[in-house]
């Protein structure tokens, strides 16, 4: 028998003005849903259902940028994507374009599951759903007051924002000021609220999760990092890891993936194989993640100036933090 360990995150890149108030709901949700995943892992629950709990309530929460409260498209609606992967057989689901399931990382669990695929976007996706079951809410659900706000603010400077909940007064001077591109164009504050957990079991079962609603002001039929496997979310027999931050820097780099490949290739821990990945593939992109080996090992990288995250191991370690 193995150790367990559990880490979580809200997003990656943290604007330092954002009000203690906020910062303080932040670290309770993560508190909240650290404890969900020790509880679950003291009753010998398998890693890749303590990932689906532990997103299902980061999803039902409005504070982060999943599920309830997910970025608003250009069009005011919402689009969300999520995956999920079992490193045990290294089987995987993928869910992009949902805009009427409750909570996608369970969509995706079911795409593994119930399905000879490992990825069903759009139209297709929600019909699944539909035959699945899941719980199925109107769009509107998922749209908040402060999002619409944002959006507003978004549309009005011709920008995608990445931190839609910074106060209005916060944000506005950045929009103006950030000098950040994606892709060579403009973007303003980088502050990505995708959310994960990543979970090895006291049977060294390592698994990943990641969901997100985008980016606000984002494309139609914009997908970024968060389903793609390999990208976003990665596991394998050695270890789990969820990204999160600058989606289309993490897409480039395959980063998730990267963590376990410098593991197998060049035989090095957790810790050594995330700085490696953190320093060498983000090119100019920001970014982070939280990673677990077979060991029983927790790790969280970012190249950033913060990242909503928290951890726990089986030796009575736990932390919930935002800067470096």
């Amino acid at each position: 028998m193995g150790k367990w360990a559990i880490a979580v995150h809200g997003g990656a890149g943290i604007d330092p003005n954002l009000p203690v108030e906020r910062q303080e709901q932040a670290k309770q949700l993560l508190t909240r849903c650290l404890n969900l995943g020790i509880a679950a892992l003291r009753s010998n629950v398998s890693a890749i259902d303590v990932v689906e709990l532990v997103v299902r309530e980061l999803e039902t929460d409005p504070l982060f940028n999943s599920g309830r409260g997910s970025a608003l498209t250009e069009q005011g609606t919402v689009e969300m994507e999520a995956s999920i992967m079992d490193g045990t057989k290294r089987r995987c689901g993928a869910v992009s374009g949902i805009t009427t399931v409750k909570n996608p990382i369970s969509l995706a669990r079911l795409v593994m599951d119930k399905s000879p695929h490992s990825y069903l976007a759009f139209s297709g996706a929600e019909e699944f759903a539909r035959k699945q079951g899941v719980e199925i809410v109107d769009n509107e659900y998922f749209v908040t007051e402060d999002n619409v706000g944002m959006l507003k603010l978004a549309k009005e400077a011709n920008s995608i924002l990445f931190d839609y909940r910074i106060p209005l007064g916060c944000a506005g001077a950045a929009v103006t000021d950030s000098p950040l591109l994606m892709n060579g164009l403009p973007i303003s504050i980088y502050a990505p609220e995708t959310v994960g957990c990543v979970v090895v079991d006291r049977e060294g079962r390592c698994a990943a999760g990641t969901s997100t609603g985008g980016l606000m002001n984002k494309m139609m039929g914009r997908i970024g990092d968060s389903p793609l496997i390999g990208a976003g979310t990665y596991a394998s027999e050695l270890c789990g890891v969820s990204c999160t931050g600058e989606g289309e820097a993490i897409i480039r780099s395959t980063l998730a993936r990267d963590v376990s490949a410098v593991m197998e290739y060049k035989g090095v821990g957790l810790q050594e194989a995330v700085d490696y990945v953190i320093k060498h593939r983000l090119d100019e992109g920001f970014a982070g993640l939280i990673a677990v080996s077979n060991k029983g090992e927790v790790v969280c990288g970012f190249n950033c100036n913060g990242m909503f995250r928290g951890c726990a191991t089986e030796d009575g370690f736990m932390e919930v933090a935002m800067w470096e």
